[in-house]
């Protein structure tokens, strides 16, 4: 199915638990992962340098509270200990992101955006807010804010 494609789901509730009543696509699974496909293609075709989504969720949320634990980073962002160290080490590579000794624990590591970072972070944000509303360009003010509310109470 393509990115393109909308599919309405019936508009009577099926039960889910009932075999004869199941239905792909009406299951929030296969929906959440039709709507993360659309975000994706879309982000992939907007945003700047090749950043991936992690990778941007990384330097956004960077900018957002300033330097951290690398540990700490992973949990704001939802990554595990082995994701958020991959893209760590891979912005670090692009000289996006600097590492330093925590001035309160000289045992562990900040992780903070590098001047080119900030720099990058300057000219993307314009960007990431075009792919967010991109990507919920089919729906109106009230159904994005329903949209994003709904999402937060499951996540």
């Amino acid at each position: 199915m393509s990115n393109s494609t909308v599919v309405k789901p019936k508009s009577e509730p099926v039960d889910a638990g009932s075999s004869a009543g199941y239905a792909l696509d009406q299951q929030i699974g296969f929906l959440l992962r039709q709507a993360q496909q659309r975000h994706t293609s879309i982000f992939a075709r907007m945003m700047l340098d090749d950043v991936t989504p992690t990778q941007w969720a990384t330097l956004a949320k960077l900018h957002e509270i300033g330097g951290c634990s690398q540990n700490l980073l992973g949990r704001h962002v939802a990554m595990d200990a082995a994701t958020i160290k991959g893209v760590v080490d891979r912005l670090l590579a692009r000289d996006l992101v600097v590492v330093s000794a925590d001035p309160s624990d000289s045992r562990r590591l900040t992780i903070d955006l590098s001047r080119m970072g900030r720099d990058f972070i300057q000219r993307a944000l314009p960007i990431a807010a075009a792919i967010t509303e991109e990507t919920v360009a089919p729906l109106d003010a009230h159904e994005r804010e329903t949209l994003l509310a709904l999402l937060a109470r499951i996540k």
